[in-house]
C-alpha cells in the first residue's frame, strides 16, 4: 500500500543479518564498538584506495551473509552502490558474488534506498532474500570530490569527514529479524550551498524538513 511517498509493507520483510566494516578513524568513536571488523590500515592491505573501499564493501556482503546463516546460493540479488564514479567499488565487489546485482546511486542515502528497493522485492515476492549495501572511503571520496591526498591541501576547520566503511544486510521474507515496516522516499531539495567543505549543510533539509 502507498500513502503520498510512502510505502507500507503488507508482508513485513525483515533484516535478518546485517555486518560492517569500519576505518581506523571511525573506530575511535561510540559507533567504532558495533563494527564487525575496524581496520588499523585504511589501504586494508590494497595498493589504492578504492581497491580498499572495493575490499571493505566485499567484506560487509560476505559477512552479512555468513551471520545470517546463509550460503551464496540462497541470496536472490544485491542492491548496492557508493560515491565514486559509475559506483565502480560496488560494480568491483558485486565480481565476487554469484548472484545478480543491482547498481543504486543516491550519494549518503544509498544504503536507505538499497534497503527500501530490496523491501519492495521481498515484500512483493520478486525474491525472497536480498542483500542492501554500501561503502565509502575518505581518501577515495576527496579524491573524487575536492582535493587528492597527495596535494597535500590544508582542510578548512568546516570541513566534514567522508566515512571510510562498509555495511551490509541481508532482507529476507523471514518471521525472525528486524521487522520494516515502511519506507519514504524523499524529494531532492537544493538550497543553494555551494561550500564544497560543508556536506552537511548541504544535507541538512533531508532530515530538517518534514512536510504533511
Amino acid at each position: 500500500m502507498k500513502k503520498g511517498n510512502t510505502v507500507f509493507f503488507k508482508n513485513a520483510p525483515r533484516i535478518t543479518s546485517f555486518a560492517a566494516v569500519c576505518g581506523s578513524k571511525e573506530s575511535e568513536g561510540v559507533l567504532g564498538t558495533f563494527a564487525d571488523i575496524a581496520l588499523q590500515d585504511d589501504m586494508y592491505g590494497e595498493s589504492t584506495f578504492e581497491k580498499a573501499e572495493c575490499k571493505m564493501l566485499s567484506t560487509a556482503i560476505a559477512l552479512a551473509i555468513e551471520k545470517g546463516g546463509f550460503k551464496e546460493k540462497d541470496i536472490d540479488v544485491l542492491l548496492s552502490g557508493d560515491l565514486l564514479n559509475q559506483i565502480i567499488s560496488a560494480s568491483f565487489a558485486a565480481r565476487d558474488f554469484n548472484f545478480p546485482f543491482l547498481g543504486v546511486y543516491s550519494a549518503c542515502s544509498t544504503m536507505s534506498e538499497s534497503i527500501l528497493l530490496g523491501a519492495m522485492l521481498v515484500n512483493a515476492g520478486y525474491c525472497k532474500r536480498a542483500v542492501a549495501a554500501t561503502g565509502s572511503h575518505f581518501a577515495s571520496a576527496e579524491r573524487q570530490y575536492r582535493y587528492p591526498l597527495e596535494l597535500g591541501c590544508t582542510r578548512p576547520p568546516q570541513a566534514q569527514w567522508t566515512v571510510t566503511g562498509a555495511g551490509g544486510c541481508v532482507i529476507s521474507d523471514s518471521k525472525d529479524g528486524i521487522k520494516i515496516v515502511s519506507g519514504t522516499m524523499g524529494k531532492v531539495c537544493d538550497f543553494g550551498v555551494t561550500d564544497v567543505n560543508n556536506m552537511g549543510a548541504a544535507m541538512a533539509p533531508a532530515v530538517g524538513i518534514i512536510t504533511p
